[in-house]
């Protein structure tokens, strides 16, 4: 099964968020996102990304609120479209759990992803009920992709138009011989355009934890336009 792809499954799925209560922490944070935004893909490990609680869902600006379809565009370092290489396009959706705190629909999102990218090969994608940072997606050929997010850092959710996220997963990769260990950290600004939502996502892998890794991710970089259309109630 390709890397990128497996990397991309990843991306989609895992675009988690944290309420920052107070307003100085929230500059801080505007401001260290958008310095290392700017770096890219000059980042290394350690990130300074404090890990995640393991009931600390994802919390999206309420202008995420409703069925998008999204489209996402392979861009080259300086910005532009990758030439012969398609835009990825599928469905996600935005709820309120509990506290009346928009998050994303983890299984409907994760399963139209898949499916959009991998088609059949993805099986099915699983929820850890005690851990919301943490996923299990099954493929064909007895192929587990474990996900857990190991650090984050964001930007307020209340604001009015402008967002940044900045997440580090670890994703082991079991199948046939020993499993392969990779770090990789996502970080997307996102911005309201009319009525889409538009976003520059920046990316880098890293080799894992450990002696089991895969050191052919080390410092492999990507970028992706994506641009969230929102859906009416019946076309979804």
């Amino acid at each position: 099964m390709a890397k990128p792809f497996l990397t991309l499954l990843i991306t989609m799925l895992l675009q988690v968020v944290a309420v920052q209560s107070a307003a100085a922490a929230s500059d801080r944070g505007i401001n260290f996102l958008e310095q290392r935004f700017e770096s890219w893909p000059q980042w290394s490990l350690p990130a300074p990304l404090p890990r995640p609680r393991a009931k600390q869902d994802l919390i999206y600006p309420d202008w995420f609120a409703g069925t998008w379809q999204v489209t996402s565009a392979a861009l080259d370092d300086a910005g532009q479209p990758v030439p012969d290489e398609l835009p990825l396009v599928h469905e996600v959706r935005f709820l309120r759990n509990r506290r009346s705190e928009l998050i994303g629909d983890r299984p409907y999102n994760a399963a139209s992803v898949g499916k959009a990218l991998l088609g059949d090969q993805l099986l099915s994608v699983e929820q850890d009920p005690n851990q919301v940072n943490r996923q299990l997606a099954r493929f064909r050929d007895d192929v587990l992709l474990e996900t857990t997010v190991i650090g984050r850092r964001e930007t307020n959710p209340d604001q009015a138009s402008d967002f940044f996220s900045d997440e580090l997963v670890l994703q082991i990769l079991h199948g046939p011989g020993s499993p392969r260990l990779s770090r990789i950290e996502t970080l997307t600004h996102y911005v309201r355009c009319g009525d889409d939502i538009c976003a520059d996502q920046r990316q880098v892998s890293h080799a894992g934890p450990g002696l089991k890794t895969d050191q052919t991710l080390e410092g492999r970089s990507s970028r992706f336009r994506l641009t969230l259309r929102p859906l009416a109630p019946g076309q979804a």
